[in-house]
């Protein structure tokens, strides 16, 4: 995690300025996973690899990190390939599928339809947070049903 984030809530709650890693990889097939804007600020959700710089931010502006942000952009390598129309607000629920093809966004359990695709190593989810933010992540139990074939990351034993 960034050096001005805070952690708290069991590991379920960002706060500060930067960006954490969820603490396993993506290793599965398909996976699904949740993050609930619980004061409104600037923040991002998405998959990144180990390299991301998780001090700098907003995310997306390298190679390392595919995220949706705060401002309704869908963005990798400095480059936006989308804009959404329902920009999220305090109180929402955002979603990602990450199949190792391309990692999905999900508004209110509604698919956004704006892939990213790209990924040549492995990814962690990541979730950015600055200007007072505050996220709440689900990696399981989740408020919506996940899309058919994804579900909760699993650790690398439970693949065995």
């Amino acid at each position: 995690m960034g050096n001005e984030v805070v952690i708290v809530k069991s590991g379920r709650r960002i706060c500060g300025s930067g960006a954490a890693f969820a603490n396993a990889p993506i290793l599965q097939n398909k996976c699904y996973f949740e993050a609930k804007v619980q004061s409104g600020g600037v923040w991002g959700i998405g998959v990144a690899t180990k390299s991301c710089d998780v001090n700098k931010v907003p995310l997306g502006t390298t190679p390392e990190s595919w995220v949706l942000r705060s401002d309704g952009t869908v963005a990798h390598n400095g480059k936006i390939y989308h804009r959404i129309t329902s920009i999220p607000e305090e109180g929402d629920m955002l979603a990602c599928t990450f199949d190792h093809v391309e990692v999905n966004f999900y508004h209110k359990g509604k698919h956004l339809h704006c892939p990213l695709t790209g990924f040549k190593e492995t990814v962690y989810p990541i979730i950015y947070v600055d200007d007072g933010t505050i996220v709440d992540v689900n990696f399981k139990d989740f408020v919506y049903q996940p899309p058919d074939g994804f579900s909760a990351i699993m650790f690398e034993k439970s693949l065995l």
